[in-house]
């Protein structure tokens, strides 16, 4: 009995790792960007601490075992992103801001000293650990909107203020002709007179 037990323990074991591995390659997959970072000496309190920072930025993080990382990896085509997963590896995958993740970690590690990048992925490409570093000092997606539509505006606004010009410069010169023809007649009145 103990024998189908273990066999029973064996096969549950595989189903989970294979059911990680394909929660692992699907969300590589489908992520915008995802950063591995090493998580050595970091404290149970300190990983919840990041992981709520991660949350508020909507960043999910999972902590993996390296083969099962591997093997999605592999699935999924990163197979170059294998060479960074070694020693304890975080993932940190986001789906919209593609420098929160850099951004959020980079700032947590400015902070503590704790963490090390590793390396990750950008729509689709694998990148180095400077190049993560190179994100993370991306302003964020609604600082970038905020300056898009501020250059946007200022050409228009630049526009209105030519074709405005004329018509301004065209109410001023009648104003001092108007000006001028109202000085002149109360004189030409008294001289009349």
């Amino acid at each position: 009995m103990a024998t189908a037990t273990k066999k029973q323990e064996k096969v549950d074991k595989k189903a989970e790792k294979a059911a990680t591995v394909a929660e692992i390659t699907s969300r590589l997959k489908a992520t915008s960007t995802a950063v591995l970072a090493d998580y050595r000496g970091m404290t149970v309190g300190q990983m919840r601490e990041l992981r709520s920072k991660l949350r508020d930025g909507n960043i999910e993080m999972m902590v993996v075992k390296n083969t099962l990382a591997r093997r999605a990896a592999k699935a999924a085509g990163y197979e170059p992103l294998s060479a960074e997963l070694v020693g304890p590896i975080a993932m940190l995958f986001a789906a919209e801001d593609v420098s929160a993740p850099a951004r959020i970690l980079n700032d947590y590690i400015r902070a503590n000293r704790k963490m090390v990048i590793k390396g990750g992925l950008l729509e689709g490409q694998v990148i180095k650990a400077d190049a993560v570093t190179e994100l993370a000092d991306l302003p964020s997606r609604e600082v970038l909107l905020s300056r898009l539509l501020g250059a946007m505006q200022a050409p228009l606004g630049n526009l209105a203020s030519v074709l405005q010009a004329p018509l301004s410069k065209l109410a001023r010169t009648l104003d001092a002709v108007r000006t001028q023809k109202e000085s002149q007649s109360p004189a030409a009145a008294a001289a009349a007179s």
